[in-house]
Parts: C-alpha cells; sequence; structure tokens
C-alpha cells in the first residue's frame, strides 16, 4: 500500500544562517509543537514531492529550525540556499518516534544527524550519560560549542581527519569495537548517514544489546 502524502502547510522564512562549508540552518516561524527529535516535511512548494528533516530546535521557540548540507546534485537544498526572508516555504505537521525513551541513553551522531539531538538538549530533555559524535574535520562537529557547555566529558568527539584539544582521533566505530562491553539496561540512539547507523548497530548488537534497544534515524 503506497505510503499517504504528508499535508504541508504555508510557513514564512525567518532566517538562513551559514554554518560551515555547505551546512545552514533554515528557520521559520513555528506553527506546531513537537516533541524534541521528530522529523517535518520540508517542500518549496506545496505539490513538490517533500524531504524529511529533524528539527533542530528547541520545542519552546517561536521559530523552527532545520539544519542541512547542501547537495550539488540534490533535489532541495540548493533551493534552501536560495530562500530568503519572508518567502514562503512548505512543511508538514512534525511525527517521529525518534524521541526520548525517559530511560538512561547513549547518542550517536555524524555530519546534520546531530539536528535531533541538538533539539533535544535545547528543549531541555534529560542528557545522555555519553553524546558520541564522529566528524572527518573540526569544522564539522555542528552544535560543538553548546553541546561541549552542556555535556562536558560525556560529550565525545572523533575526528578522522584532524587533531586538536580533546579530540579523538580515529572512527568512532573504532572505539566501540574497542569497548569490552556496553551498558545493557539504556537506548542507543543513532543519527547520521547509512554506513555509520548500519555499522554501530551492528557493533551494539554484536556487544549483546537487544535490538529493542536501538533507535536509528538515516540521513542520506
Amino acid at each position: 500500500m503506497p505510503r499517504k502524502k504528508k499535508e504541508l502547510f504555508s510557513h514564512q522564512v525567518t532566517a538562513l544562517k551559514h554554518i560551515t562549508g555547505e551546512v545552514y540552518t533554515l528557520s521559520f516561524r513555528r506553527h506546531f509543537n513537537f516533541i524534541p527529535g521528530q522529523v517535518v516535511a520540508v517542500a518549496i512548494h506545496q505539490n513538490d514531492d517533500p524531504r524529511l528533516y529533524s528539527i533542530a530546535s528547541g520545542k519552546d521557540e517561536d521559530d523552527m529550525r532545520i539544519l542541512f548540507d547542501i547537495k550539488a546534485d540534490g533535489f532541495l537544498t540548493p533551493k534552501l540556499k536560495e530562500l530568503k526572508v519572508g518567502e514562503e516555504i512548505f512543511i508538514s505537521e512534525p511525527f517521529g518516534n525518534f524521541v526520548p525513551s525517559g530511560k538512561d541513553e547513549w547518542w550517536v551522531a555524524t555530519g546534520t544527524g546531530i539536528a535531533p539531538f541538538v533539539s533535544m538538549v535545547l528543549s531541555g530533555c534529560d542528557l545522555p550519560q555519553k553524546l558520541i559524535h564522529g566528524s572527518r574535520t573540526l569544522s564539522y562537529f555542528l552544535y560543538q560549542d553548546l553541546l561541549k557547555d552542556r555535556l562536558s566529558v560525556d560529550y565525545m568527539r572523533f575526528c578522522t581527519r584532524e587533531e586538536g584539544p580533546d579530540i579523538i582521533s580515529g572512527r568512532l566505530t573504532h572505539w566501540l569495537k574497542q569497548q569490552i562491553s556496553l551498558p545493557e539496561n539504556i537506548k542507543y540512539y543513532l543519527c547520521g548517514n547509512p554506513e555509520m547507523v548500519v555499522d554501530v548497530r551492528d557493533i551494539i548488537l554484536s556487544k549483546g544489546i537487544d535490538f529493542e534497544n536501538i533507535m536509528a534515524e538515516i540521513y542520506f
């Protein structure tokens, strides 16, 4: 059975901000309440085929914000970059189950996959026992100042191409493999590129963690 298309509603762009490289945030006036970790469908025109983005803003902010990385051959991201304040964009109501569990958690992210965790932090959700963040370069640890401030030593950054203070060299998957065991009675939240999510899921499962304790959100 075909999936029902999400209804899209007109919103007004309030800000477009360059973060680093080809990464931007787009803000628009918030019309709906949401649970941190949820996504919205986004389109330039109401009849377009929308794309999904995790919300990267706090649940009580007047504006809603998404985080995106421009893909040169992408259908939507090059168009998002050209939007101006006051222009119209079409957004669905928030949805999804990648939301806080109310239990102890570990969060694992790469790239713009940090977005739902930023929303959780800004919304005052319980902080994780660890946030494991991977990047090729130092500038792509998005929102690292916020996360360092809120999480301190529980925020672990793994970088494969550059070195810096408090940075662990190498892949986060290598560190996870080296752990003799992982906490069993917690939830693991994985968000980022498909390769990372699949690799981390398999590593966690190999350590004896139940599949039902793993939540995954893949960013293409």
